[in-house]
C-alpha cells in the first residue's frame, strides 16, 4: 500500500529524535551528587480541628512539634504564642515534609543567630528601593525573642500540577487554614486567660506562607482570594515553585487559572484609581513580599525560568534567588531535596527568624525592611557580573577611620569596617615587606604587612587587582588603601584622612574539601580559597599604596586558625585573560576537543565567554596541572612524571575555582575544579526573553602553575537540557505539524497518506521554510505591535526551527508506529477470516458457530438493535456525557476508539480488495488453472463490489483510512494532553468528586464533534465566509490558520492554547454539517468520493 514506507529524510529525522531521546534519558537518569547534608528531627504532628467548610472533611491541618518526649496536645495548643508559619506541600507532597525546616527553626531559635562574619554583604539595589534606605540603622538581631510555630496543610498528596480544579480546591482550603490558624491563637489566648495565666503579647494578625513546588503558587493564589481577611498574608517564601507557567502546561483550565492569578497579581501592585483617574487607595498587595528560591540546574521538574517573578511581582516587593548562589548553601539540588538539604533549611530558618520584630513579636510591617532582610540573609556578596570595565564605585569608599597606636606609640589607623571586639595584639605587625612583583603570595599567618605600590605595579595596563585567600576578614587579614606611606613622624591628621580600610570588600565563596597530607608528617596540600577581593582602577584612584596585613597565628580573635593558610594577590590586565568561544567552536568541541594552555605567570583571573548559553550546551571543563616550576628545580626528568608533577603541584598551587554567572539563574560556583560539567539553569531563545544569552565563566587559577584546559560540549547534557527547556514548545509544534498535514490532505483527491504529506511539508526550501519561518516572523511582528521586547532573532529562529523539526520527527515516529499496528492487525484479521472460510465444513466449526449464534441472541434485543443501527449517535452521546460529567479524557478515548475501528475496517476492506485484484490477475495469467485459493477466498459475493470495481473500491477504502488516520493522530495528541489530569482524577476516585471545568469539557466536546462530523474526506469544500484574496475559504485554509495559531501558542510556551484551535475547527465542522439539514440548502461545495455500483 502507498504511504507506508518513510523516505530517507523521514528516517534520518526519526533516528535523530530517537538519539536525542535516549541521550536525554541517559543524562536525566544518571545519579548526581548534590552535596547536601541530611537533616534529622524528632517530629510530632498535632491535628488542628477543622470544621465548617466542605473541603475540611477531605483535607487537614497540623501543628508541628519538635522533640522526642510525649506531649499533651491540648496543653501544647494552650501555650501557642509564637509567630505562625504555614507550610503548603506541592504536587503529590505530604504535610510531613515540613519536618526538616521546622526542626531546624527550633534549633535556630534555641541556638541563636548565625555567627557574624565580616565579608561583604548584599543590600537592596536602587531598583529594589535600596537607594532611600538607611543602611547604618539596619541591623540583624543579636538574639531571637520569638519562636516560629510551624503549621502544615494535609492535601492528601493530590497532583495539583496536573489539574486546575484541584489547584482551586487547594487554594480555598489554604484560605480556610489561614483563618483557622489565626483563630487558634485567639482560642489559646482565651484559654490561658481563663486559667489566670499572664498575657504574652499581641495576637498575630498575619501568617507567613512557605510553599514548595505548586504549594508556592497556591500561596500566591490564596493571598488574592476574595475571602481572605485583610493583611492575613504579608510574607511568602516559595521553594522550587513555578510562577510564570505550570510545569505541565497541557490542560486548558490549568493554564487559564495561572493566567488569571498572575493577572490579578499584576493589578494588585497598581495604584487603585477611579474611572476618572483619581487616586482611590494604595495597591492591594503593597504590603506583600514574595521571595522565590530556585533549586538550580539539578531541579529537572521546575526550571528557573518558571520560578522567576519578573512581570508578576515588582523588584520592590520580591526577587528570585538560586540555591547555587545562596549564602552558605552554594548547591544545586533536586526538586525534593530542597526540602531537607540542611545547608538550605538552616539558612531559611535563620532568615525567617530574623523577620520578627523583637518589640512586637510580629514580622516587620515595613515591606522594604523585610525585603532587605531576605536580601542580606540569602544573597551572596559576589558581584553579579564579571565585566571588569563596568565595575561601579562601591559605597564603602566613604567609610570613616579612627585612631589607634602602633607598637612604637605612634597613632596610625583602625577602621570601622572591622569592629573593636575583633582585635589583634599590640605586636601584631612585626615588620613590613615591600612587594616588587605584580603577584604576591602568602603561605603562612606571619603577622606581617605587605606594601604594594599601585602606581608601579599597576602600570602597563595591569590596573586591576584581585586577591584570593582562605583567611577570614578582620580576624585573619586586613587590607588598606594609602594615599601615602605612613611613618611615625608623619602628619597624622593628614594621613588618617587618606587611609581607607577595604577589608569589607572581601566576598565569601564556597571552599572545597579541606586539604590533606599526602603522607604522615609531610607537607599539606594547598587549601582552597574561601574569599575573593577585587579592586578596579576607579576604586584605587587617589591612592598610592595597597597593604595586606596578616595576623599572627596566635592572635586570631577567639577563632581556631586554619590548618594551612594561603593567599595570592595580583595586579592584572583583564584583556589578557579573556577568551570567547563562538557557537561553532562549541559545537565542534564535541568531536575535536578545544584546548587552552595557560603558561606559568598567567593572570590569576581567566575569563571564558561562551556565545551560546551553557543552559543549552553544557560543557565539560577540565583543568590539568601541566607544571609548577618543578622541572627547573633540578630534579631529573625521569623522576618527574605526570603523576608526580600533579602531586607536587598540589603542594604549591591552590585548587582552581570556577564561577559561572547567568542573567536568569544567577551565580554558580564550582570549587576544587578538576573535571566538571558546567551548566547553568537558563532558558535561552524563548519568546519574550531579552537578557543576554552569553554565559560568563570566571576561572581563579594559581599563577605559579601552568594548566592545560580542555573544553568539550556534553552531548547527553545538551540533549537533556533541550527536552527540559523546550518540551512544552515541542508539544504545541506537534499539533501544528498535524494541522499542516491535514491541510494538504484536504486539497484534492486521492487522499495522500498522513506520512506522505508530512514528508512533503519537510521539502526545502518550500513548503518547509514557509511553514516554519512565517509563524516566527508573525510572532516577532506581534511583539512589535504590543511593544514587547524582542528576543535575539538568530538564536530564537534557530532554536524554534530545531524544535519544529523535532516535532516533525516525533509525529512521523508516532504515525509509523500506529500505521504498523493497524497494518499488522488488518493482516491478522484477513488471515483469520480466510481460515474461518476454510473451516466452514468442519464439525468443530459448526459447534463454534452454533455457540456464537446462541450468544448472539442477546443482540436481537430491541434496545441493542437500535444502538447497532445508530452507532454514530451512540459514540457521540457516550463521549459527550463522559466529557461533561466524568472526565474529558474518557470522552476522547471513546472518540479514539471510533477512529481506530474505522481505520481498521477501511484497511481490512482495502487489503481484501487488493487480494481480489491480485487473484484476478493470476486467473488471467494462468488459463489452465480453474481457480486458486485466493480467488476462492476473495470471490465476489452478492452485495459486494464487482470485480470491475474492486480497484476503485480499494482506493476509496484506502482514502478513508488515510483521512481517519490523520484525525486519529491529532486527537490522540489531544487525549494525551489530558492524560496528566486523568491521572490526578483517578487518584481521587472514592473521594469527593466534582464536575470537570467548563472550558475543558466544552473544548473536548468540540474536538469530539470534529472527529465525528469530519470523519469523511471532503475535497474542494468551500464555506460561506468572506473571500480571502479573492479565493474561497476552504477546509485546508481553516487547517492552516489552526496550525499557525498552534505554532504561535507553542512559541509562547502555552501549548494548551492549541486546544482552542482544535475546538474552533470542531465547532466550524459541526456547524457546517448541520446547517444544510436545518435550512434545506445544499452543502457548501462538499464533494465526496463515490463508488459506482
Amino acid at each position: 500500500m502507498r504511504g507506508f514506507r518513510p523516505s530517507f529524510r523521514a528516517l534520518t529525522l526519526i533516528i535523530v529524535v530517537i538519539w536525542i531521546g535516549v541521550a536525554a534519558l541517559y543524562a536525566l537518569l544518571k545519579p548526581i551528587s548534590n552535596g547536601c547534608i541530611m537533616t534529622y528531627m524528632y517530629p510530632t504532628y498535632i491535628p488542628i480541628s477543622t470544621t465548617g467548610v466542605e473541603t475540611s472533611a477531605k483535607y487537614g491541618l497540623y501543628l508541628y512539634h519538635e522533640g522526642w518526649k510525649k506531649i499533651d496536645f491540648q496543653e501544647h495548643l494552650k501555650k501557642l504564642s509564637g509567630v505562625p508559619v504555614l507550610f503548603i506541600p506541592g504536587n503529590g507532597g505530604s504535610y510531613k515534609q515540613v519536618r526538616s525546616v521546622a526542626a531546624e527553626s527550633d534549633r535556630a531559635f534555641q541556638g541563636g543567630p548565625l555567627e557574624r562574619t565580616f565579608y561583604q554583604e548584599t543590600y537592596l539595589t536602587p531598583e529594589e528601593g535600596g537607594a532611600d534606605m538607611d543602611i547604618a540603622s539596619f541591623q540583624l538581631p543579636n538574639r531571637y525573642g520569638y519562636r516560629l510555630d510551624w503549621f502544615a496543610v494535609d492535601l492528601e498528596g493530590e497532583h495539583s500540577a496536573m489539574d486546575g480544579r484541584i489547584l482551586e480546591e487547594h487554594t480555598e482550603y489554604v484560605v480556610y487554614a489561614i483563618h483557622r490558624i489565626l483563630d487558634q491563637y485567639k482560642e489559646s489566648c482565651d484559654a490561658r486567660e481563663r486559667e489566670g495565666a499572664a498575657g504574652t503579647g499581641s495576637l498575630p494578625k498575619s501568617v507567613i506562607l512557605v510553599g514548595h513546588s505548586m504549594g508556592g503558587f497556591v500561596a500566591r493564589a490564596a493571598t488574592i482570594h476574595p475571602c481572605l481577611r485583610k493583611s492575613a498574608v504579608e510574607t511568602i517564601l516559595t521553594l522550587s515553585s513555578p510562577h510564570q507557567f505550570p510545569p505541565v502546561a497541557l490542560q486548558p483550565s490549568l493554564g487559564r487559572y495561572y493566567e488569571s492569578i498572575n493577572e490579578e497579581w499584576r493589578k494588585g501592585y497598581e495604584v487603585q484609581t477611579s474611572r476618572t483617574g483619581h487616586y482611590v487607595s494604595d495597591p492591594v498587595l503593597s504590603h506583600v513580599v514574595v521571595v522565590s528560591v530556585s533549586g538550580g540546574y539539578n531541579d529537572y521538574q521546575v526550571r528557573s525560568k518558571l520560578e522567576t517573578l519578573d512581570g508578576i511581582v515588582p523588584p520592590t516587593h520580591g526577587f528570585m534567588i538560586s540555591s547555587t548562589g545562596m549564602k552558605n548553601v552554594w548547591l544545586s539540588m533536586e526538586h525534593q531535596a530542597i526540602l531537607w538539604c540542611n545547608q538550605l533549611v538552616v539558612q531559611v530558618s535563620h532568615t525567617l527568624l530574623s523577620l520578627i520584630d523583637s518589640r512586637t513579636g510580629q514580622p516587620f510591617t515595613d515591606t522594604r525592611q523585610r525585603l532587605a532582610i531576605f536580601s542580606r540573609m540569602l544573597r551572596s556578596g559576589i558581584p553579579q557580573s564579571f565585566n571588569w570595565k563596568m565595575q561601579a564605585q562601591s559605597s564603602w569608599s566613604t567609610n570613616v577611620v579612627k585612631d589607634v597606636k602602633n607598637p612604637s606609640g605612634s597613632q596610625l589607623h583602625a577602621l570601622s569596617g572591622c569592629p573593636s571586639n575583633v582585635h589583634w595584639n599590640d605586636d601584631v605587625l612585626e615588620r613590613d615587606l615591600y612587594i616588587q612583583t605584580t603577584t604576591v603570595t602568602i603561605l603562612a599567618m606571619d603577622g606581617r604587612r605587605r606594601w604594594l605600590d599601585i602606581q608601579e605595579l599597576g602600570s602597563n595596563g595591569k590596573s586591576h587587582f584581585i586577591f584570593v585567600t582562605n583567611l577570614a576578614p578582620c580576624s585573619g587579614v586586613r587590607l588598606h588603601l594609602w594615599a601615602e606611606k605612613g611613618t611615625p613622624n608623619s602628619d597624622l591628621p593628614a594621613i588618617k584622612k587618606k587611609v581607607l580600610e577595604v577589608t569589607s570588600k572581601m566576598v565569601q565563596i564556597p571552599a572545597g574539601p579541606a586539604p590533606r597530607q599526602i603522607e604522615p608528617g609531610s607537607q599539606t596540600e594547598q587549601p582552597p580559597p574561601s574569599a575573593v577581593f577585587q579592586l578596579c582602577p576607579e576604586e584605587m584612584n587617589g591612592f598610592r599604596f595597597l597593604t595586606i596585613s596578616v595576623a599572627p597565628r596566635l592572635t586570631v580573635s577567639g577563632q581556631p586558625p586554619p590548618a594551612n593558610s594561603m593567599a595570592v594577590g595580583q595586579f592584572f590586565n583583564p584583556e589578557e585573560g579573556n577568551t570567547e568561544l563562538s557557537p561553532k567552536l562549541m559545537l565542534l568541541s564535541a568531536y575535536s576537543h578545544k584546548d587552552i594552555f595557560l603558561k606559568e605567570d598567567h593572570p590569576l583571573v581567566f575569563n571564558l565567554s561562551f556565545a551560546t548559553s551553557l543552559g543549552l550546551l553544557p560543557v565539560t571543563l577540565s583543568l590539568k596541572t601541566a607544571g609548577c616550576g618543578i622541572k627547573s628545580s633540578g630534579l631529573p626528568d625521569e623522576e618527574v612524571d605526570d603523576t608526580e608533577t600533579s602531586r607536587l603541584c598540589k603542594l604549591r598551587c591552590f585548587p582552581p575555582v570556577a564561577l559561572a554567572w547567568d542573567p536568569t539563574s544567577g551565580l554558580h560556583v564550582f570549587p576544587n575544579l578538576q573535571s566538571e560539567t558546567i551548566v547553568v539553569d537558563s532558558s535561552p531563545a524563548l519568546w519574550g526573553s531579552t537578557v543576554s544569552e552569553k554565559t560568563t565563566v570566571l576561572l581563579l587559577v594559581d599563577p605559579h602553575c601552568s594548566y592545560q584546559t580542555n573544553i568539550v560540549v556534553s552531548l547527553p547534557g545538551a540533549a537533556s537540557r533541550f527536552l527540559l527547556l523546550y518540551g512544552s514548545q515541542i508539544v504545541g509544534f506537534s499539533i501544528a505539524v498535524i494541522f499542516f498535514a491535514l491541510m494538504r490532505q484536504a486539497r484534492t483527491p486521492p487522499v495522500p497518506s498522513i506520512l506522505e504529506v508530512m514528508e512533503s511539508n519537510l521539502r526545502i526550501p518550500f513548503p518547509f521554510l514557509a511553514l516554519s519561518i512565517v509563524p516566527i516572523l508573525i510572532s516577532l511582528f506581534l511583539s512589535y505591535l504590543l511593544s514587547q521586547p524582542l528576543p535575539p532573532f538568530m538564536s530564537f529562529t534557530v532554536i524554534s526551527v530545531i524544535c519544529y523539526l523535532f516535532a516533525n520527527g516525533f509525529v512521523i515516529l508516532l504515525i509509523l508506529v500506529s500505521q504498523w499496528v493497524f497494518y499488522v492487525a488488518a493482516y491478522l484479521h484477513v488471515f483469520i477470516k480466510r481460515r474461518w472460510q476454510l473451516w466452514e465444513g468442519n464439525f468443530c466449526f459448526s459447534f463454534l458457530q452454533w455457540f456464537i449464534n446462541l450468544c448472539s441472541g442477546f443482540l436481537s434485543l430491541k434496545v441493542i438493535g437500535v444502538l447497532r443501527a445508530n452507532p454514530l449517535y451512540v459514540s457521540v452521546s457516550a463521549a459527550i456525557i463522559l466529557s461533561t460529567f466524568v472526565h474529558p479524557a474518557l470522552g476522547l478515548f471513546i472518540l479514539l476508539l471510533s477512529h481506530a475501528l474505522c481505520c481498521h475496517g477501511a484497511l481490512c476492506n482495502s487489503l481484501i480488495a487488493s487480494f481480489r485484484t491480485h487473484a484476478r490477475r493470476m486467473e488471467l495469467s494462468d488459463h489452465k488453472t480453474q481457480g486458486n485459493s485466493w480467488s476462492q477466498q476473495f470471490a465476489s459475493k452478492p452485495g459486494s463490489p464487482s470485480k470491475e470495481n474492486s480497484s476503485s473500491y480499494g482506493q476509496t477504502q484506502e482514502d478513508i483510512f488515510h483521512y481517519r488516520h490523520g484525525l486519529l493522530v491529532l486527537h490522540l495528541l489531544g487525549a494525551l494532553m489530558f492524560a496528566p489530569s486523568l491521572i490526578s482524577w483517578l487518584q481521587r476516585i472514592g473521594m469527593h468528586q466534582s464536575f470537570p471545568r467548563f472550558v475543558d469539557s466544552s473544548l473536548c466536546i468540540c474536538l469530539i464533534l470534529h472527529g465525528i462530523f469530519s470523519s469523511e474526506p471532503m475535497f474542494d469544500s468551500s464555506f460561506p465566509f468572506p473571500h480571502v484574496l479573492g479565493q474561497k475559504v476552504r477546509l485546508n485554509f481553516i487547517y492552516l490558520l489552526a496550525g499557525l495559531f498552534s505554532f504561535i501558542s507553542a512559541l509562547a510556551s502555552t501549548p494548551y492554547k492549541a486546544f482552542y484551535a482544535i475546538g474552533a475547527v470542531g465547532a466550524i465542522s459541526f456547524a457546517l454539517s448541520i446547517s444544510p439539514r436545518w435550512t434545506g440548502a445544499p452543502r457548501f461545495g462538499r464533494r465526496r468520493y463515490s463508488l459506482k455500483r
